[in-house]
């Protein structure tokens, strides 16, 4: 009795173990750095997204280059945390899946969005206006929960 038991406690062990080596904590992105929350208030309501930082310019640069489909409450925030809003122009260079762009002033306001980015695509997707930072989506999303130049983005990164 004491064997079976004791067999069933390093069973048990090595599934927790083995669980925890296996398994992605849904709140860090590829690089292991932890997601932040953003929320986009609409018209429709207030909706919340976990979001990847990219502030330096090799991680701006591959964006979601290469990468799958992201689910539907996940995104990437874009920042130039010592830089002034301008212009942006963004590419989907590499990039397998159609997003949505939406670029965001320093007031966290949305400047403009680019609806179902074409895929691979070197075409360059102009901001409409100054943008301090830009979030990519997965297409349809802004579209979805009814976003639109003016709505507020939250996230400490902009201006209040």
């Amino acid at each position: 009795m004491l064997y079976r038991r004791m067999v069933l406690a390093g069973v048990l062990a090595g599934l927790a173990l083995g669980g925890s080596a296996c398994a992605q904590d849904p709140a860090v992105d590829a690089n292991g750095r932890p997601l932040e929350p953003l929320t986009i208030v609409t018209s429709s309501g207030q909706h919340e997204f976990l979001v990847e930082i990219a502030d330096e310019d090799p991680e701006r640069q591959r964006g979601l280059m290469y990468r799958d489909p992201l689910p539907k409450d996940r995104g990437m925030l874009f920042q130039w945390p010592n830089e002034p809003a301008e212009p942006r122009g963004f590419w989907m260079h590499n990039t397998p899946s159609p997003l949505d762009i939406v670029y965001v002033g320093e007031d966290g306001r949305i400047v403009s969005i680019i609806h179902n980015a074409a895929p691979n695509s070197d075409a360059i997707l102009p901001s409409e206006g100054p943008a301090k930072g830009v979030i990519e989506l997965r297409a349809g999303r802004a579209q979805e929960i009814e976003a639109k130049k003016g709505d507020e983005v939250r996230h400490p990164y902009f201006a209040r």
